[in-house]
This record gives C-alpha cells, sequence and structure tokens, in this order.
C-alpha cells in the first residue's frame, strides 16, 4: 500500500493527505524514519488535515511543530480538521488590508 498522508513533523497532531481519503479508508501515514497506518472517521480532501488524537475544543492544531490554530469544537482521532472546526491563529484572506 502507497502512503496517502504525511506527517510533516514529530510533534504535530495532524497529518496531511496526500490525496482524497474516503470514511473508512485504511491510510499509510508517513513520517522521516517510519510508516504506520490509521483508518479515517470523515472524508478528508487532497491537502486537508485529519486529526492524529482526539483534539479538545479549545486545544491547539501542531503543523510543522508550529501552533498553526485552535479548535473551535472537539475533533476526534482520525477525524477531519479543516476550517469547519479550526480557527487559524495565523490569519484568513479576510484579515488582509487593501493596499
Amino acid at each position: 500500500m502507497k502512503s496517502s498522508a504525511v506527517l510533516i513533523n514529530k510533534d504535530d497532531n495532524v497529518a496531511t493527505a496526500t490525496k482524497d481519503l474516503d470514511v473508512g479508508e485504511k491510510v499509510l501515514v508517513q513520517d522521516d524514519d517510519s510508516t504506520f497506518e490509521i483508518q479515517v472517521k470523515e472524508p478528508v480532501t487532497f491537502g486537508h488535515k485529519f486529526a492524529l488524537s482526539d483534539i479538545s475544543q479549545g486545544g491547539q492544531i501542531i503543523k510543522y511543530g508550529e501552533v498553526i490554530g485552535v479548535a473551535t469544537r472537539d475533533i476526534s482521532r482520525f477525524g477531519h480538521v479543516h476550517v469547519h472546526n479550526v480557527d487559524s491563529i495565523r490569519g484568513t484572506f479576510t484579515d488582509r488590508k487593501e493596499g
């Protein structure tokens, strides 16, 4: 089975899908040193994230070894992580002022 997700940093609590993933699909997650298998609980679109552990509302979303957002509701292990359940701490397009 080919890897379908990548773990960018060992401290991350999310992995990123490298293809569209269906509910219940078994996924190989690859990092620099190893590969492990999980089964996604929700559809995850290419480029979107899924949780590697339960993340409570208010919990940090960690990618690249950095906090990139805060969960706006509880996110279950292997659940989809995206704008519907995360507030970004890096800002959004609407935060930008026209120049």
